[in-house]
C-alpha cells in the first residue's frame, strides 16, 4: 500500500528556514511526479511546487518563487522542500502528493508555523 509521510515541520521565526521531507513507500517513487501543497486555516489547498519524475522539470507557485526549492532523491524515495525567508503567511499544513495519470496519493501533512 502506498504511503507518503511528511516530516520537518515546526515553529520558526519570520526569516527562518525549514526543510520538509516526504518519505514514500509502497509505490515506484521514480515513476511519479511529486508536488507540495499547503492549506492554511480557512483557505483552500494550494499547490506550492511540483517536480517531474526525473527531476528535470520544476515549477513553483508565485508565493514560493525565489524562497522555496523542491528536490527529490529517487534512490532514497524521498521528496524535499527547502523553505527560506519564511513569512507568517507561509503558516499552513504542508502536504506532499505523488501524481500519475491514474492516481494521486497524499500524505497526512506536517504543520509549519511562522511566528515570532
Amino acid at each position: 500500500q502506498a504511503q507518503l509521510v511528511e516530516s520537518g515541520g515546526g515553529l520558526v521565526q519570520p526569516g527562518g528556514s525549514l526543510r520538509l521531507s516526504c518519505a514514500a513507500s509502497g509505490l515506484t517513487f521514480s515513476s511519479y511526479a511529486m508536488r507540495w501543497y499547503r492549506q492554511a486555516p480557512g483557505k483552500e489547498r494550494e499547490m506550492v511546487a511540483t517536480i517531474s519524475s526525473t527531476g528535470h522539470y520544476i515549477n513553483y507557485a508565485d508565493s514560493g518563487k525565489g524562497r522555496f526549492t523542491i528536490s527529490r532523491d529517487n534512490a532514497k524515495n524521498t521528496l524535499y522542500l527547502q523553505m527560506n525567508s519564511l513569512k507568517p503567511e507561509d503558516t499552513a499544513v504542508y502536504y506532499c502528493s505523488a501524481v500519475s495519470a491514474w492516481i494521486t496519493y497524499w500524505g497526512q501533512g506536517t504543520q509549519v508555523t511562522v511566528s515570532s
